[in-house]
C-alpha cells in the first residue's frame, strides 16, 4: 500500500521524483484526483445552441458535454452502454441524438436509450430505462466556464474554487463577460501533467532565466533582475491547491504587435475595480499573471491564454490551448488575439517552446534508476508567507514557490484521503498550517 507522505514531504517542501514517473502513483491520481476534483470541460460560448456538444476529458475518461432542451448542460461518459464502444467520434458538433456505430444503440440528448435495432422484445419490458448513458453527477458553470465532477459528494464548485474565485473574477467578470475562441490547438508533451500545472500555478522565477532571450527579443531589453522582481507582485495559494503569481505592469504587451489596441481594454474595467476593491487589487487588472485551478487547468492574464493539461500516462500529457477574449470585442480583434496568443503560447509559440524543453527534460531523466530516487525542492520563500487584507488566500513574494507548495500540499491530501469527508478534514487548518511555519511578517510588495 502506497503511503503518499513518503513521496511528498509537505513540512519540508520536497517531493520524490517518483511522483512524476511511477505507474502505481499515476493510477492513484486518476482515482483520487481526476475522479474526485472539479475539472474544466468547456466554455458556454462553445456550446451556445440546443444540441451543441463538445467532447472533453476528465482524466483519461472522455465525456460528451451537451446543451440540453432546457438550456442547461449535461455531460455523459463517451461510451455506449452495450459493449463499451466509443459513442461520439467527432470533437464537436450539433445533434439531438447519437447512435453507436457498432450495434446501432441510439441515445437521446437527455442520455436515455431511445432505440435498439433488434427490438424491445429481445430484451424485455423496461430494458431501455436502465441502459442510458452514464451521466456525470455534478456539472456547473462559473462565469461561463463549465466544470464537472465525477464524485457526487464533492463540495459545490464555488466552495471548491474558494479564494481562487476572487482572482478569477478579476479577468472573467468583466463588462459583458469573456469567452474562449476555439477550436483549441492541441499538442502532445512528453512530460508528467503536474509539471506544466505547477509551472503555471506560480513559477514566476523561471521567466527571468528560461525566457530571457525571448523577452529581450520581444521588448528589446533584458528581464527584470530577481531582486527588483520580488517587489513587482504577489503569489497566492488557497485551500484546494489553486494558486497564482500576479505581477503589476506589462499586461498584454506580448500581444501588442498583433493587437495593439488590446492594451486599452483592461482600462474599461480597472477603474470600477479600483472603486470597489481599492488600488492594490486594481493593480492586478492590467498586469500579467499566471494561475492554475487544481488539478490541471491554467490561465495567463495579460497574454490571454487558457490551457488544460490532460494526463495520458505518467510521462505524457495532451495540451489544449484557447485564447481568452472579451465578448464585447470586435470580431476582427478576437481573431487577432487568437493568432497572437498562439504565436506566444501555442504548440510552436515563442515562450511555449522554452517551457516544453524544460518540462520534457524534467521527465526524461526519470528513466535512470538512481535519478528516480532523488528528491525535488520547493523551499524558496518558505516561512515568509502571510495574510493580506486585500488579497485572499495565503500570500508570498512574486519570486517564491508559495503557490507550488500549496499545489503539492493539496495533491498529497487528495492522494491520502479516502473520500471528500476525510479530505475536508485534512484541509480544515490549511491556512494555520502554512502560517505556523512563518518566521517573519510580510515583505515589501
Amino acid at each position: 500500500m502506497l503511503n503518499i507522505r513518503d513521496f511528498v514531504d509537505v513540512e519540508n517542501a520536497t517531493q520524490s521524483r517518483q511522483i512524476f514517473s511511477d505507474q502505481q502513483i499515476y493510477q492513484l491520481e486518476l482515482e483520487r484526483i481526476f475522479e474526485r476534483c472539479w475539472l474544466f470541460l468547456t466554455h458556454e460560448s462553445l456550446v451556445p445552441k440546443l444540441g451543441d456538444y463538445v467532447v472533453a476529458k476528465m482524466g483519461e475518461d472522455e465525456v460528451i458535454v451537451w446543451r440540453q432542451r432546457d438550456g442547461g448542460i449535461k455531460a455523459y461518459l463517451n461510451i455506449c452502454t452495450h459493449r463499451g464502444m466509443k459513442l461520439c467520434m467527432t470533437e464537436r458538433g450539433n445533434a439531438r441524438g447519437m447512435a453507436c456505430s457498432y450495434h446501432g444503440w441510439a441515445f437521446g440528448i437527455d442520455g436515455k436509450l431511445e432505440n435498439v435495432p433488434v427490438g424491445d422484445e429481445e430484451y424485455g419490458p423496461g430494458f431501455r430505462c436502465t441502459k442510458g448513458l452514464r451521466e456525470v453527477p455534478l456539472v456547473e458553470s462559473y462565469r461561463g466556464f463549465i466544470f464537472a465532477c465525477l464524485d457526487a459528494s464533492a463540495p459545490p464548485l464555488q466552495e471548491y474554487l474558494g479564494d481562487a474565485a476572487f482572482y478569477f473574477d478579476l479577468w472573467a467578470d468583466v463588462p459583458g463577460g469573456v469567452e474562449l475562441v476555439g477550436p483549441p490547438s492541441r499538442s502532445i508533451l512528453q512530460a508528467n501533467w503536474k509539471s506544466p500545472t505547477e509551472n503555471f500555478v506560480g513559477d514566476a522565477g523561471h521567466i527571468y532565466w528560461t525566457h530571457a532571450s525571448a523577452m529581450l527579443g520581444m521588448f528589446g531589453r533584458p528581464s527584470t533582475p530577481h531582486a527588483e522582481a520580488k517587489k513587482m507582485g504577489i503569489q497566492a495559494t488557497t485551500r484546494y491547491g489553486h494558486g497564482l503569481a500576479a505581477g503589476w505592469g506589462l499586461g498584454g504587451g506580448m500581444l501588442a504587435a498583433e493587437a495593439p489596441e488590446l492594451m486599452q481594454w483592461p482600462a474599461r474595467w480597472k477603474a470600477q475595480v479600483e472603486t470597489e476593491k481599492g488600488p492594490r487589487v486594481a493593480a492586478l487588472v492590467d498586469g500579467h499573471w499566471d494561475a492554475s485551478i487544481f488539478p490541471n487547468c491554467s490561465y495567463l492574464v495579460g497574454t490571454r491564454v487558457f490551457k488544460v493539461w490532460h494526463p495520458l500516462g505518467p510521462d505524457k500529457v495532451e495540451i489544449m490551448t484557447w485564447a481568452i477574449v472579451d465578448k464585447e470585442m470586435p470580431e476582427d480583434l478576437k481573431q487577432r488575439v487568437k493568432t497572437a496568443t498562439q504565436r506566444v503560447f501555442g504548440p510552436a509559440g515563442m515562450l511555449e517552446a522554452d517551457d516544453t524543453d524544460n518540462l520534457e527534460y524534467i521527465a526524461k531523466p526519470n528513466r535512470g534508476s538512481a535519478t528516480r530516487k532523488q528528491r525535488m525542492n520547493l523551499q524558496m520563500g518558505m516561512g515568509k508567507e502571510y495574510e493580506d487584507p486585500d488579497y485572499p488566500g495565503v500570500i508570498g513574494n512574486l519570486i517564491s514557490e508559495t503557490a507550488q507548495r500549496g499545489f503539492y500540499r493539496f495533491y498529497a491530501d487528495c492522494l491520502s484521503a479516502a473520500d471528500w469527508q476525510e479530505l475536508r478534514a485534512l484541509t480544515a487548518t490549511w491556512r494555520e498550517d502554512i502560517l505556523r511555519r512563518s518566521d517573519s511578517g510580510p515583505t515589501d510588495v
